[in-house]
């Protein structure tokens, strides 16, 4: 399809966020089965039921438009995807991976976030408001789920990184803090609960990551 109205750029981009979301309802139970932090692996489940929703949401936008939502590829995401794919090929300490998983999660969120932002603006300059209206609810969503990303960071994953990095130097200049460390660690897990850290994702909101240019 020829793109030369805002209106067909606007339907480009719609499918490809459609594509973006079935590539992530696949990922996300990959991720989930990854995670050790209990938080974490509850937040990856939840939001993969929120992200069939979404998709569901633009589904309902493609009806009414009386057109399908399929071939387009996200290319995209299948890039950011990969990384975390990658992460959890080559990373075997479990804190480290869980702090890995949450940079992956929140870099899809912020594509996300971008490109809900900006399909919701032109829905509104192509007085589309119902349309945008849905697309808003999506990026409100996409913005809490960073959010809670940020809070697990700072709660708990990041020091727990920290100090599974710092046990595994002591373990080889034969000191014993690895066994403590790893033990502390499995339990604070096991009860979804852990020190707090510094935070690993960013803090803006969904409105103020995606205001209308």
């Amino acid at each position: 399809m020829k793109i030369d109205t805002l209106d067909k750029l606007y339907i480009h981009e719609l499918k490809d966020l459609y594509n973006a979301e079935i590539q992530l309802v696949r990922a996300l139970p990959k991720m989930a089965k990854a995670a050790s932090h209990e938080d974490l692996r509850a937040a990856f489940e939840e939001h993969l039921e929120v992200t069939k929703a979404q998709a569901g949401r633009l589904e309902q936008i493609f009806e009414s438009l009386g057109i399908s939502g399929k071939g387009k590829k996200c290319e995209a995401m299948l890039g950011l995807i990969e990384e975390a794919k990658n992460a959890m090929d080559e990373i075997e300490e479990p804190d480290v991976l869980d702090a890995a998983l949450i940079t992956a999660a929140q870099r899809v969120e912020h594509y996300e976030m971008a490109g809900y932002g900006t399909v919701r603006t032109w829905a509104r300059q192509l007085g589309r408001e119902e349309e945008a209206q849905i697309l808003q609810q999506t990026l409100d969503e996409e913005g809490e789920t960073d959010k809670k990303l940020t809070m697990i960071a700072e709660s708990m994953v990041n020091r727990e990184a920290e100090q599974a990095g710092s046990a595994g130097e002591d373990e080889e200049g034969g000191g014993g803090a690895r066994g403590s460390s790893a033990g502390r660690n499995a339990g604070s897990r096991r009860n979804g609960r852990g020190g707090g850290s510094a935070g690993t994702g960013a803090r803006s909101g969904s409105r103020s990551t995606s205001r209308s240019r």
